[in-house]
């Protein structure tokens, strides 16, 4: 069993083998998946992965000096949402997908504290499709080291506190199938 930091929990086969199968091939088949651009050292590159915004009506988000304007929600993610909701008791009005082609896509470390989540903010990420490590390092420590490795249909809990003490990271992996990655969230 792997260690987790505070603030989290980790749900390993939170969706069946086949609620995950289905979900991963009607999300990669039928979104529409964008490659913005974002601002890094002073420069616009583009993201290394693909990702769709989606949300209860035209809510933005803001990051890395872009905006997304939210879609509205694909059938598949919103019976994830509902099902969610019902696991954690939170309700989220948006999700961010985002899809990694191969092993050379990645998300940077980072801690998700955008103004528009609000004070102490709860995200919830649900894996699709290939496994991936999640890596996690405290803000205040960077010492403090996690590493999980997110199955296929898991469901991550980044409970409140969690982006106040750890930033996290899906490093790039030398091999490696692609993954969709949802994190659902609720914009104030």
């Amino acid at each position: 069993m792997e260690i987790i930091p505070k603030h989290c929990q980790y749900l390993p086969g939170w969706l069946t083998t086949t609620e995950a199968d289905n979900a991963f091939k009607a999300l990669l088949e039928e979104v529409n998946w964008k490659c913005p651009k974002i601002r890094m050292f002073g420069r616009w590159i583009d993201q290394p992965r693909l990702l769709d915004w989606q949300g209860d009506n035209p809510l933005e988000y803001r990051y890395s000096g872009q905006t997304l304007v939210a879609q509205p929600w694909h059938r598949a993610a919103d019976a994830i949402r509902r099902r969610l909701e019902h696991t954690t008791g939170i309700r989220f009005n948006t999700v961010l997908l985002n899809y990694y082609r191969d092993g050379r896509d990645s998300m940077g470390w980072h801690s998700d504290d955008e103004p528009e989540l609000g004070k102490d903010p709860v995200i919830a990420s649900v894996s699709l499709g290939a496994a991936r490590d999640f890596a996690v390092r405290g803000r205040l420590q960077p010492d403090e080291k996690y590493k999980l490795t997110l199955e296929h249909g898991s469901l991550l809990w980044m409970k409140a506190g969690f982006q106040q003490h750890y930033m996290h990271a899906v490093p790039k992996r030398a091999q490696a199938a692609p993954r969709i990655n949802l994190t659902f969230r609720y914009i104030i």
